[in-house]
């Protein structure tokens, strides 16, 4: 939910190790000195690196986040992501620590401005998401798995709470990639279709 890199372009992959499972390199995106990998699994399920991007706030450009976007199938369609039913993951590793306040208020602000009409935001959702949240130091990892039925955020792999309600989920991923996103930057890194900077 914060954005931007100035300098070279890119995404830079470079060879980790080799995978136990068919002795294939592990290739890593890395951006602003954050590697994330190009494979994560939810489950039995094995996403895919779809894009990855830096949040920065202010006109001083401060980095917050490195996120990463993982999907089952890589695409650069924001409308069919946000349909399908497939799991999906979002992976935020901060590089600047967050307070509660900021985090509630950020969350508040990308939730409120993607819910459109006819879309009606559940207070008692909201209420229930925002309680679960706590600040965040620099060096940690928050991830948002999104499945059928919900979501669920972890704090360093760590659950902290779920929501059972998909419209709630989609809504969620609709602060990274939707139409009315505050990050719209962020958003074009996630899709893969900008470079990982700005």
């Amino acid at each position: 939910m914060l954005r931007g890199l100035s300098g070279k372009p890119g995404i830079v992959f470079m060879v980790l190790a080799m995978l136990d499972f068919g002795l294939r390199p592990a290739v890593a995106a890395q951006l602003a000195g954050v590697s994330l990998p190009d494979t994560q699994t939810v489950g039995t399920t094995q996403l895919q690196l779809n894009g990855i991007g830096l949040r920065t706030y202010s006109v001083l450009g401060i980095h917050i986040y490195v996120a990463g976007l993982y999907l089952q199938q890589p695409s650069h369609d924001a409308e069919a992501i946000l349909a399908s039913p497939g799991i999906k993951l979002v992976q935020m590793h901060f590089v600047h620590g967050v307070g509660v306040s900021a985090m509630r208020g950020a969350w508040r602000r990308g939730l409120t401005k993607n819910c459109v009409a006819p879309c009606v935001l559940s207070q008692a959702r909201l209420a229930q998401f925002l309680a679960a949240l706590r600040p965040v130091k620099a060096g940690e990892d928050v991830s948002i798995e999104f499945q059928p039925w919900g979501a669920e955020a972890f704090y360093d792999g760590v659950s902290v709470g779920r929501i059972d309600d998909p419209g709630f989920a989609r809504l969620m991923l609709e602060v990274f990639i939707g139409k009315n996103t505050t990050v719209p930057q962020l958003k074009r890194q996630l899709l893969g279709d900008g470079p990982a900077a700005g």
